[in-house]
């Protein structure tokens, strides 16, 4: 290696802190640092190749590394103007919003701002100033799923259903209440014929113990991502579209995961038929070449916060500094263009069943694995240690998986630290270019890592 590798390396190593790591093993260790992506792939400053069936780690470089039109884009944009502050418009602001309301059927407005949590968190005040301003304030608990996450904020970590996630950072913003997950796999009412249903029920369940009157929204997922890949079972949505309009409760869909293609849909709620108030919206907005998040909502919703310009209380009271900066939509633009060009959401579809019907090939081989689900190009492995029992294994059997997988040049996701006894499930979210080479790859890895896993 070189000096200036060694000298980056030890910089990092004394410098940053990074995410989601213990830094105590880095003593022993080298910090992993990427330097290079192209495609599907990306390079270390080692020089070792991975194929990178996590989309960046966290589910979000939906294009692929290395496209320098969305370089461009940015470079070509701030330097005709780089910022100015949301109170006013920009350009691209204009364009982009235009173009995602196209793609969303009943939705009407963009509201801008940096991160998935910064935009669950304007869709929590957007709630919480309705209750004020129709229902005396009373309206204003936010229902969320159990499994469900939506974001690393105390109040996104309070509407998050992942009990390791929010472990140690309590007490919570109140109003936030929980109810079931809905995971076919792992039933709470045995084997019946009406799952999702009754899973939807739950819903029902917990706005009649906590007063409808008082209950001004619910936030899910349309596939649960990071709690599992969990897909809705059949007969859930209808239900809780259902049970939402005859209690008057708000519908905020969290596409921060599904959003932009990854399920070979534009949105992951177009495959159910939903019809959110809200959706909100990051990762593969710009595919990460940028920083950006929408909070998108119908004309309904928009004009719960129209009224006279000398009412002081009746507009949306919030700023976000960063939604100002012209990059990110100027990334998204050319991102967009991109998934439309190359019909990517058409891909995600057909590699996404073709990556599927591989993993139930797996699933046949390996008693290991429990269970294969997904929509797309977002798919998850759960992994027991009796088939029968369902039992889950431990956390650390999962991860020798994604290390293996890692030394074989293949990067992949795992259910990480979130749950006490479910951290149990491989993700593959690969980049929406992904081709039929590199599908096999992920399979031929996995099947010789589980081949070679010890017992």
């Amino acid at each position: 290696m070189s000096v200036v590798d060694n000298e980056t390396i030890e910089r990092d190593r004394k410098h940053v802190w990074h995410h989601l790591s213990q830094h105590s093993v880095l003593t022993s260790q080298d910090p992993m640092i990427m330097v290079k992506g192209e495609g599907s792939r990306v390079w270390d400053i080692k020089g070792n190749s991975y194929l990178d069936a996590s989309a960046g780690g966290v589910w979000c470089v939906n294009v692929g590394y290395g496209r320098t039109s969305i370089g461009d884009a940015i470079r070509d944009q701030v330097c005709k103007i780089n910022f100015f502050a949301s109170t006013a418009g920009t350009i691209p602001g204009a364009i982009f919003a235009e173009k995602l309301i196209s793609k969303m059927p009943g939705m009407s407005r963009v509201y801008y701002a940096s991160s998935g949590s910064e935009a669950n968190e304007k869709a929590f005040k957007i709630v919480r100033q309705i209750s004020h301003k129709k229902y005396g304030g009373k309206k204003y608990k936010i229902l969320y799923r159990e499994r469900d996450y939506h974001g690393s904020t105390i109040a996104t970590l309070s509407a998050t259903g992942q009990e390791e996630r929010r472990d140690q950072y309590g007490p919570f913003v109140p109003g936030f209440v929980e109810f079931p997950h809905c995971c076919e796999y792992r039933s709470q009412f045995g084997d019946v014929d009406n799952y999702g249903e009754l899973a939807a029920l739950e819903l029902e369940k917990a706005i009649l113990r906590e007063g409808a009157d008082t209950v001004g929204a619910v936030i899910l997922e349309p596939i649960t991502a990071g709690g599992g890949v969990i897909t809705p079972p059949e007969g859930y949505w209808p239900k809780i579209m259902e049970i939402c309009k005859k209690y008057n409760v708000l519908l905020h869909i969290d596409e921060v995961v599904c959003g932009l293609g990854r399920t070979g849909e534009w949105f992951g709620y177009q495959h159910y038929g939903i019809k959110p108030d809200i959706v909100t919206l990051a990762k593969g907005v710009a595919s990460s070449y940028a920083a950006i998040s929408c909070t998108v909502t119908t004309e309904a919703v928009f004009n719960e916060f129209l009224g006279e310009s000398s009412d002081k209380d009746v507009y949306f009271r919030d700023i976000s500094t960063y939604a100002g900066c012209t990059g990110g939509p100027a990334a998204a633009i050319e991102n967009m263009r991109i998934i439309e060009d190359e019909d990517l959401v058409t891909n995600s579809a057909v590699m996404g069943k073709y990556l599927l019907e591989g993993l139930d090939r797996l699933k046949e081989k390996f008693d290991i694995i429990g269970d294969v689900r997904g929509k797309g190009l977002l798919l998850g492995i759960e992994l027991v240690s009796d088939r029968q029992a369902k039992t889950p294994v431990p956390e650390q059997v999962a991860a020798k998986v994604a290390g293996m997988c890692m030394q074989k040049g293949l990067i992949i996701g795992r259910t990480n630290r979130s749950f006490e006894k479910f951290n149990n499930t491989l993700c593959l979210c690969p980049v929406l270019t992904l081709n039929q080479t590199e599908a096999d790859f992920i399979l031929s890895t996995l099947d010789a890592v589980f081949t070679e896993l010890p017992a």
